[in-house]
């Protein structure tokens, strides 16, 4: 585990931890920043031109791609919590201070798809610390090479 990341309070702060992650993983790693309510994805009724919330805070978000396989995505939203996207497959509401682990479980190999019989499916299954993990379901057709390679 990479010290300080621990508690990631800002966007800005959640940026610079996925940037040592890439660098600990050897893996490029691109940003792209939103800020301003009129830019950020949960406030598109903000209307143009309007870059402040009610209560006067500017939202910052950001997203974040990390090249090589398996193909993964960050979107850090304002509200403490992320979406991270692997090899298509989207998993929502992460909690912003779970987003370095989750990510060092894919990384580290120890995510894996877990297979289901009856009635058939496929589901990402992402250990967490705390014994606690995230599953997603996995549309057949989203069933990439490395998704495929993963099924326990």
């Amino acid at each position: 585990m990479i010290h300080g990341m621990d508690h990631v309070p800002t966007t800005e702060a959640a940026v610079t931890a996925l940037r040592v992650l890439a660098d600990a993983y050897q893996r490029e790693i691109e940003v792209t920043h939103d800020i301003g309510a009129d830019q950020t994805s949960r406030r598109t009724a903000a209307g143009v031109g309007v870059t402040t919330d009610p209560d006067g805070a500017l939202p910052h978000e950001a997203h974040v791609e990390f090249g090589g396989l398996p193909r993964v995505s960050v979107r850090l939203h304002p509200e403490d919590d992320a979406l991270i996207g692997v090899e298509g497959v989207e998993c929502p509401d992460i909690a912003r201070d779970d987003v370095p682990a989750f990510l060092h479980s894919v990384f580290d190999g120890l995510a894996y798809v877990r297979a289901r019989r009856f009635p058939p499916g496929y589901f990402l299954v992402v250990p967490l610390p705390g014994d606690r993990t995230h599953k997603e379901f996995i549309p057949m057709i989203v069933l990439t090479p490395w998704l495929s390679a993963q099924v326990r």
